[in-house]
């Protein structure tokens, strides 16, 4: 297929409807790694930093930041699990808007009622706003609970498209989105899971917990839930709804920039090896930014964490990004 010479090759691949493995989209987590077979790419930002030069030598690249030089034949692996679920441009408006903490705003949207929008715990999809600009939000609420998608919307400091959510859009406007993206998703088995979330990287993880504890999940569950300060675990009191309803789920939230007797402190993935001296039976989920998820990456195998067992959603809070049509 023919893409234009300033769009990125896993763009390119999603927008034909190729879910490629790819997690932060900014080059730093490594997830959408790929072997050239034919063909040149380039960066326009210079190789990325989750790409290592003796990779890059190796024939490798990051197709989230990758711009193909001409005619390219890529060896990347299908999410199969995900192929199902059909991604759609769809028109929806702003039902409800609500702060949850002074830089996180609860957007809830509502979908044309003759539309069917099929995701699974832990996708995401794109805001679309003028000028090709974009911005992808993880899905909070569950499957089952899809008459309205919930998103926690973090404000950016210079993005005009979250700049405009949180100064004037009201209840009522309409937008278009994009979705479901994303292999990042809940597998409900009989093994314990540990879900590590970093800020607004509950979002994902509030969509699969809901999901396993609201269809009534038989596996023992461990949430630990890091930010800076109280105020930036937005909805810890649901969290702590959610304990008391549900024995089988233990809650740590973890402070990095505070302290006090009802948390943890230091950093989540700290937290979670003092808490498990062994992680073999574990299944990980983790959501938050690069730092958090290169750091439970590096950490977590050695205290018997399966590397098939670890899935993790990889994001900056960065400006908004444009797609080419």
């Amino acid at each position: 297929m023919s893409v234009p010479a300033d769009e990125t090759v896993l763009d390119a691949a999603l927008a034909a409807g190729l879910n490629l493995p790819h997690s932060c989209k900014s080059g730093h987590c490594g997830s959408c790694r790929a072997r050239l077979l034919a063909g040149s790419v380039h960066y326009p930002a210079g190789r990325p930093l989750g790409l290592m030069a003796a990779e890059e030598a190796a024939g490798f690249a990051l197709l989230c930041r990758a711009r193909a030089a001409g005619d390219l034949v890529v060896e990347a692996r299908v999410i199969r699990s995900v192929t199902d679920v059909e991604i759609k441009t769809l028109p929806c408006r702003i039902d409800a808007r609500e702060p949850l903490a002074p830089d996180v705003l609860r957007l809830m949207l509502r979908l044309p009622a003759v539309e069917n929008f099929r995701f699974l715990p832990g996708q995401y999809l794109d805001v679309l706003a003028d000028g090709g600009r974009r911005r992808s939000f993880s899905i909070a609420s569950p499957p089952h609970d899809a008459a309205r998608l919930e998103l926690h919307v973090r404000h950016v400091p210079g993005g005009t498209f979250t700049g405009g959510l949180f100064a004037q859009q009201a209840a009522g406007a309409l937008l278009r989105i994009e979705g479901p993206i994303g292999q990042f998703v809940y597998t409900d088995d009989a093994s314990p899971a540990i879900f590590i979330a970093g800020g607004t990287g509950f979002a994902p993880v509030k969509s699969m917990l809901r999901h396993a504890l609201e269809r009534g999940t038989a596996r023992d569950l461990w949430l630990y839930w890091g930010a800076r300060t109280p105020i930036d675990l937005y909805e810890e009191a649901l969290v702590r709804e959610w304990v008391e309803r549900h024995p089988r789920l233990r809650y740590t939230g973890v402070l990095s920039a505070a302290a006090d007797a009802g948390h943890a402190s230091g950093l989540v993935h700290e937290t979670v090896l003092t808490r498990h001296a062994d992680l073999a039976p574990f299944d990980v989920y983790a959501a938050g930014p690069p730092a958090m998820i290169e750091a439970i990456r590096a950490t977590l195998p050695a205290r018997g964490l399966v590397l098939e067992r670890l899935h993790f959603d990889s994001f900056d809070y960065a400006p908004d990004v444009t797609r080419q049509a």
